[in-house]
C-alpha cells in the first residue's frame, strides 16, 4: 500500500492543521479586537462573555486596512491580537490550504491517469470562499470588511 502525499500535500498539511488550532484557541481566549481601528474594542472570544452561538473571530482592524499582518510585523502579541491579526492568519491559510487541496486532487488524478473533473467540481466552493473572505474585503477596501467567524455574525454579515 502507497500512500502519497504529493508535492500539494506538502503545503496543504501544515497550512490546514494551523487553521482549526489558531481558531479553537482564538474562539476561546483572544482578548477584544479594534475592528473600526477607533480604539472600541469588540469581544468574540468566549472568555470575554460570549456563548458558542455569539462568539467570532472578528475581522483585522481598519487600522491595517488591506496590508499583510503576520505576527512578526507586529511589536508585540498583544498588539497583533488588539489588531485581529488570528483572522488575516486563519483565513490566508485556511484559502491557502484548501487550494492546495484542490492541487491534491488535480495531482493524484492526474497520477492515476484520470480525468480531473472532481477538481472541476470542487473549485466552485473554493472560488465562493476566496470571494466572501479576500475579494469582497479587497473590494471594499479593509480586511475589517470580511465575514467575521462565528454562527451569528456570520448571519449580520449577509444581511
Amino acid at each position: 500500500m502507497d500512500l502519497s502525499i504529493g508535492w500539494f500535500g506538502v503545503l496543504m498539511i501544515p497550512t490546514l492543521l494551523t487553521v482549526p488550532s489558531v481558531f479553537i484557541i482564538a474562539f476561546i481566549a483572544a482578548p477584544p479586537v479594534d475592528i473600526d481601528g477607533i480604539r472600541e474594542p469588540v469581544s468574540g472570544s468566549l472568555l470575554y462573555g460570549n456563548n458558542i452561538i455569539s462568539g467570532a473571530i472578528i475581522p483585522t482592524s481598519a487600522a491595517i486596512g488591506l496590508h499583510f499582518y503576520p505576527i512578526w510585523e507586529a511589536a508585540s502579541v498583544d498588539e497583533w491580537l488588539y489588531n485581529g491579526g488570528p483572522y488575516e492568519l486563519i483565513v490566508l491559510h485556511f484559502l491557502l490550504g484548501v487550494s492546495c487541496y484542490m492541487g491534491r486532487e488535480w495531482e493524484l488524478s492526474f497520477y492515476l491517469g484520470m480525468r480531473p473533473w472532481i477538481v472541476v467540481a470542487y473549485s466552485a466552493p473554493v472560488a465562493a470562499a476566496t470571494a466572501v473572505f479576500l475579494i469582497y474585503p479587497i473590494g471594499q477596501g479593509s480586511i475589517s470588511d470580511g465575514m467575521p467567524l462565528g454562527i451569528s455574525s456570520t448571519f449580520n454579515f449577509t444581511c
